[in-house]
């Protein structure tokens, strides 16, 4: 029986990625409300950040009491609300 296909996660070059991570910092020092698309994902996760793990790589937003850890290498694009 075969897999079925899952759609992979489009690669992005390390500028892209650098100025996500930027984003994502600036945003927690700044205590601000964030918009993240997400691959894989058909809702959009918003909140603060309130912990970015390097050693899982999750970055952790919260909103009305309720922690999401996303993948950062999930993470398609910043907005801010």
């Amino acid at each position: 029986m075969a897999k079925p296909k899952v759609a992979k996660r489009p690669t992005r070059d390390e500028f892209v990625l650098e100025e996500i991570g930027n984003q994502l910092v600036e945003a927690k020092q700044e205590d601000s409300e964030i918009v993240l698309t997400v691959w894989g994902r058909e809702q959009s996760v918003r909140g603060w950040i309130t912990v970015m793990d390097s050693r899982t790589g999750k970055v952790h937003v919260q909103k009305n009491g309720e922690t999401i850890k996303v993948p950062f290498m999930d993470i398609m694009q910043v907005s801010y609300a």
